[in-house]
């Protein structure tokens, strides 16, 4: 894949980066990658407030990362994107391999004597 262009890192920015800001959100789309769930069922199984998950759903539906349809009275989530799920695991490897690499790095100074 070519570099990318600023205009195409802001777009990038602004319809996918700023939707995975929060910690929530992030968990929001794991649950509904288990399986599609009415706002109120996320919230049970997250234990988070309604509304909370309400707001956060909105902001992952404007950056078209779930999609929402009605079935009756209820509104059912999804993800829209699965592929995000394969990317965030990607980004928890990667910290996860900073934080050992840190962690190797003041092993040493911690155990050497002064």
């Amino acid at each position: 894949m070519d570099s990318p262009s600023l205009d195409e890192l802001n777009l990038l920015h602004a319809g996918v980066c700023q939707a995975l800001g929060d910690p929530k959100r992030l968990y929001i789309l794991y649950a509904l990658s288990e399986q599609p769930r009415h706002v109120s069922a996320l919230a049970a199984d997250l234990n988070m407030p309604q509304p909370t998950v309400s707001r956060h759903l909105q902001v992952l539906r404007d950056r078209h990362l779930v999609t929402s349809e009605r079935d009756g009275a209820a509104v059912i989530y999804r993800l829209t994107e699965p592929r995000v799920i394969d990317v965030l695991d990607m980004m928890r490897q990667i910290l996860r391999d900073s934080l050992t690499r840190q962690s190797d790095v003041l092993s040493p100074a911690i155990t050497e004597p002064s």
